[in-house]
Order: C-alpha cells, then structure tokens, then sequence
C-alpha cells in the first residue's frame, strides 16, 4: 500500500492558504494597487523614452523611428559650460541642504519628544506641519514679500536700524542661505514625524530605568534616546544622499533669476530650458539619463558606508 501523498495534495493546501491570505487582506491590496499603478504610469513608463538620450529626435519619424547617434548628445552637453556649471551648483546646493537641513528636524523631534506638555506639543506640531501643505509658489511670494527692496519686512528693519536697503533675491552671496532657510521652515515639521515615530517605540521602560540609576534627561538623550532613532536617521539619510544630484527644482525655479544664475542653475533648470525652450530633447534626456545614474551610484556607495559603520543595518 502506498502511503506517500500525493504531490497534488501537498501543494492544493498552500495555494489553498495564499488564496486565502490574498482574498482576507483584499482591501489592502487594492489601496495598494493605485500605488502600483501611479509608479507603473509615471515612473517606469516614461522609461520609454530614455533612448532620446542616444537618439536625434525628429518629430516625423517619432522616439523610435529617429536616428541612433550614440554618445553624441552626451558629448555635447558636457561640452556645454552651462552644463558643467549646473552640475556645480546642484552638488554644491545639495550639500548645503545636507550639512544646515538634514539633522534640524531630528533635532527638533528630540525635543519635542521631551516636552511633557501634551497640548503645548500637539499646538507645536501643528504649527510646525502647516508650511508643509503650502506650494513652493506661495512660499516664493512670502519670500519677495519679506525681502523686498520696496516695503520688505527685512529691509525695513534693516533701513529702521541705519543700514541700506538689500535685494537679497538677486544677490548671489544670499541667495543659498535663503534656499537653506525656506527649505527648513517648509519641511522641517513634516520630516519630523518619521523620527517622533521612531521615538515613539522606544520602550518607556528604558527611560525609567535610566532614572532610577541616576541618568539626567541629557544622558537618556545621549544613551536611549539616540540608538532609537539612529537607525531612522542612517535609513534618512541614504535618501537624502540619494538625491544629491536633484537640488530642489520647484523652489529654485521659483526663487531664482537671472542674476543669480552663477549659484543657483542646477542640472533641473538646465534641462527644463534644453526641453522647452530650446527643444533639445536628445541633450535634455541626456542630462535627466546623468542625474539618475549618479544617483544610484550615491545609493549604493551610501548605503555600503551606513552599513560598515552602523553594524551592518542600512537601507538593503
């Protein structure tokens, strides 16, 4: 008599089960499909045209049916000084954002994790989130509001207290530290919530027990606070490093003007003008193809140093 099952039995029960756990959590997966289908859409589908980067676009014959030529458009667009120019200060501004930016809102969530004042800190978070929900459009007009020549709150300040007054927009030396400044006013609450949630799952319990042995409030910081959050913070900031070569086109390119071009042009700006003012589409996705490698390649080489000094915990 054989006794040995079937292979058919055996596997039924687990396509049985997988069914089963598919159809139980259904309505995750469908909040979850519009997800898939905005990346599918937006993200992988625009793939598509990448090869314009190695083509001469032609309206008549189309993306496939143009001429392949190559690395020319490369060539050309690092023969290009606006270009090399634009790389410049895309790294230079990024940065910038990761040196007077990044550790603001970690900073900021330590302390208003400290505050024991629950509706002082809820009034806090609030007001701390609201510039998030506003666009780089209407923080612009703020900006030319507070710092303009005529009638700015800034110069007048400054012409009340004997000094002449300043167009800060259109001067080089100020322009990235306003960049800097309206950034972390804008996101520096919302960011926070990522590390208040990392904070929020260190055990209690750890903090008592650091009392009990004599550990001030700058120790348990030191010594709980930090381990709970550092591993948010290395996963943060691979993301971060991640998008060195993307300065921050929407508020640049609502802040920035000719003057300025010599600190504020970055690869974005670059390839927005190759693209629609100059219809270089070949140069343009070029440039777009550049960014993006650089990127992957800050992804992993970040990602293999969090690793070598974090004790192997990193993003993958």
């Amino acid at each position: 008599m054989n006794l040995q099952p079937k292979a058919q039995n055996v596997i039924q029960p687990g396509k049985r089960s997988l069914r089963k756990r598919i159809y139980e959590f259904r309505y995750l997966y469908l909040m979850l499909s519009f997800a898939l289908i905005y990346f599918i859409v937006f993200k992988y589908v625009p793939m598509y045209g990448v090869q314009l980067a190695f083509k001469k676009f032609s309206y008549r014959k189309g993306i496939l049916g143009s001429n392949w030529i190559g690395w020319t458009n490369f060539k050309a667009l690092f023969a290009n000084k606006q270009f090399i120019c634009a790389i410049g200060n895309t790294v230079a501004i990024s940065l910038g954002r990761l040196i007077f930016t990044f550790f603001v809102p970690v900073i900021m969530a330590v302390l208003l994790n400290e505050i024991r004042c629950s509706s002082f800190k809820r009034v806090v978070q609030t007001f701390m989130y609201l510039p998030h929900f506003l666009s780089w459009v209407i923080i612009s007009g703020i900006a030319y509001s507070l710092l303009s020549v005529n009638g700015g709150f800034i110069n007048k300040i400054i012409m009340a207290t004997g000094g002449q007054s300043l167009n800060f927009l259109l001067e080089p030396g100020c322009f990235r530290p306003i960049l800097y400044i309206s950034s972390v006013w804008k996101e520096m609450g919302w960011e926070t919530i990522i590390y208040l949630a990392a904070l929020a799952a260190i055990n209690p319990e750890l903090y008592e027990a650091a009392t009990v042995d004599g550990a001030g409030r700058f120790k348990q910081m030191l010594h709980i606070t930090w381990p709970g959050v550092r591993s948010t913070v290395v996963i943060m900031l691979i993301l971060t490093v991640s998008r060195i070569m993307s300065a921050g086109f929407d508020q640049i390119y609502n802040l920035y003007s000719s003057p300025v071009f010599s600190v504020a042009d970055i690869i974005d700006t670059f390839t927005y003008r190759e693209l629609f003012l100059k219809s270089k589409f070949g140069e343009a996705t070029a440039a777009g193809l550049f960014q993006a490698a650089i990127n992957v390649v800050m992804v992993a080489l970040t990602n293999a140093a969090a690793k070598a000094i974090n004790d192997g915990e990193g993003l993958y």
